[in-house]
């Protein structure tokens, strides 16, 4: 979209900026940069996080250009309490900013500007704690997308120190989300959550997308086993459909798989996949993808935690009953199993884990660190600092993420950065302070206790001490084969590319250690799973060795099926129900 270069929201005049400079006040040399919203968006003072977006690409709305790539465009972050309509708030020197860290760093021109108000609601937790966050609204935790959120209509300015006072109203508010309607296949479910109701002390929700089989409404009487496709937030299957690709659709770049075209190879992948669900002899099972968008995150990490509540008890306990009640699902451990890549591999494996009597199996893809002595490029319990190593005359930084190739793509300075100009006190909605927000114990001011300084980069050993007992992935299997490894023979299998955008394979070799130790003397039952590598193959690749990762990865719903069904032969119990799901 081409953006407007003239607008009234933004005023050039000092006198403005005087008038309304309650919180905050421009320094001398720097550029008076003030944001305030009007008593038409609210009449209520606001709480939130301001973001000021700073634009040299005409392409789209600076709002949609903000992310953790070279591609990025600038912001700079200030948290505001009781904001009043009319009231403006200054965005100064201080602002947290990424990727430039300073607003008075900016090279001097001309930018498409953009204001947007992340709104927070205060929590009062059943722990008597009160905090405020920015909670979901049905767009998957999404700052630039989340209804009720306030923004600024972009236009063109001139940046430099000493240049005009720059005023912004966010005098735009982006509309609720209409939810998706149920299909022939892609059916929807909510429940209210009591245990995460009592523990946020507000109604809070769970959901689920669920990809029913052929002939389900004329098999009333077929029970099916279930699959949990641990995932990042949606609202339907992407990866499924029913009509022939688009023939006008216009073929886009993926920069990620280096490849013209692919939003056609995944309409034609997802038509395929369509094609072999109706097909005849093919497994009739439900595919169900969980909606657990939170206030820290896009999804919970289905476990419990002290800064999110018992998520894990909540869908294992509430969510998945109703949904195999619901949708006929057979209901028993031995018809359910779990895949995912990335979050939702390390979902589908500690969910394995802590409730390895619940399922049969899961098919872990590139899974977040499973173990926090390679958590990504930095060993949390020997190293310093997660910025930088240590050497004897020099510092060395260190990246966070690669292509392929092993070019860095940002450091792991400038991807906290990043987090840190979104939102303070972990609030950012973003990789790192999800993992914080699930990992870590409360503090004292009942947000999460950092694991590290994001100023410096300074470890704390202690919190790391914490993660390690209760989210350590290998070290709990370490510390509990003995008792874990019977129920989960047979259970894990892992799948990384050795070249992980995110270096998440370096984890999965030290977990790969330990297995491979599994059932000699000594040392437990033998895992009896398997744990494969995709050569010189980036984030998220997923097992298939035949395809490469831009394919592979639109087939989770199909590729697994054949090793999930030699398991259910093995071990589904004398009397149970194999056959009413094989029509």
């Amino acid at each position: 979209m081409r953006l407007p270069s003239i607008a009234p929201v933004v005023m050039l005049a000092a006198a403005f900026l005087c008038l309304n400079s309650e919180i905050g006040s421009a320094q001398t040399g720097v550029q008076a940069v003030s944001v305030s919203f009007p008593a038409a968006r609210s009449a209520k003072p606001l709480d939130g996080r301001v973001l000021l977006l700073l634009s040299n690409d005409p392409s789209d709305e600076p709002r949609m250009q903000i992310d953790d790539t070279p591609r990025s465009q600038m912001m700079f972050g200030v948290t505001v309490d009781g904001l009043k309509p009319g009231q403006s708030v200054a965005v100064d020197d201080k602002a947290a900013g990424y990727p430039i860290g300073s607003l008075k760093d900016v090279p001097a021109g001309e930018y498409t500007v953009q204001a947007v108000l992340d709104v927070y609601e205060t929590f009062h937790r059943a722990d008597g704690k009160t905090i405020k966050l920015s909670p979901d609204r049905g767009e998957g935790k999404h700052w630039n997308l989340a209804p009720g959120n306030l923004y600024s209509k972009p236009v063109k300015v001139r940046v430099g120190r000493d240049g005009a006072p720059i005023a912004i109203s966010l005098d735009q508010v982006i509309p609720p989300i209409v939810p998706e309607a149920d299909t022939k296949y892609v059916r929807h479910i909510r429940i209210q959550s009591a245990l995460l109701t009592k523990f946020w002390g507000t109604p809070t929700y769970l959901s689920a997308v669920v990809l029913v089989p052929e002939g389900f409404d004329e098999h009333a009487e077929a029970h099916y086993p279930l699959m949990i496709f641990h995932d990042h937030f949606v609202t339907g299957f992407d990866d499924f459909r029913t009509t022939p690709p688009d023939p006008n659709l216009k073929p886009d770049y993926s920069e990620r798989f280096h490849l013209a075209g692919y939003n056609r190879i995944q309409q034609e992948e997802a038509y395929k996949e369509y094609q072999q669900w109706i097909s005849p002899k093919f497994p009739r099972v439900l595919v169900m993808k969980i909606q657990h968008a939170n206030p820290y995150y896009d999804d919970s990490y289905a476990v419990n935690s002290a800064n999110l509540g018992p998520y894990g008890d909540a869908i294992e306990t509430e969510l998945v009953p109703v949904v195999e009640k619901q949708f006929r699902g057979i209901g028993q451990s031995w018809a359910r199993f779990m895949y995912g890549g990335s979050t939702g591999g390390w979902e589908s494996l500690a969910v394995q884990i802590f409730y390895p009597d619940h399922y049969n199996g899961a098919f872990v893809a590139c899974p977040d660190p499973v173990d926090f002595h390679a958590y990504m490029t930095r060993d949390l319990y020997k190293d310093e600092n997660m910025f930088y190593l240590q050497g004897a005359n020099k510092r060395v930084e260190q990246p966070a993420m690669r292509d392929y190739l092993g070019h860095t793509l940002i450091s792991m300075r400038d991807n906290i950065a990043y987090e840190a100009a979104l939102g303070d006190r972990g609030r950012s909605g973003e990789q790192f302070d999800i993992w914080q927000a699930v990992y870590s114990p409360q503090g004292k001011d009942g947000y999460p206790e950092p694991i590290f300084d994001k100023e410096t980069g300074a470890i704390d050993h202690k919190v790391a001490e914490y993660w390690k007992e209760h989210y350590d992935l290998n070290a709990k299997l370490q510390r509990d084969w003995e008792t874990l490894g019977p129920k989960l023979q047979g259970k894990i299998h892992l799948y990384v590319g050795s070249d992980d955008t995110y270096f998440l394979n370096d984890a999965v070799y030290l977990m790969e250690d330990f297995l491979k130790t599994t059932g000699t003397p000594g040392h437990g039952v033998p895992y009896d799973g398997e744990v494969l590598y995709g050569p010189r193959a980036e984030h998220c690749w997923n097992g298939d060795p035949t395809l490469p990762n831009a394919l592979s990865r639109l087939h989770y719903n199909t590729m697994y099926l054949p090793k999930i069904m030699d398991r259910i032969a093995k071990t589904a119990p004398a009397g149970a129900d194999v056959t009413s799901w094989r029509y």
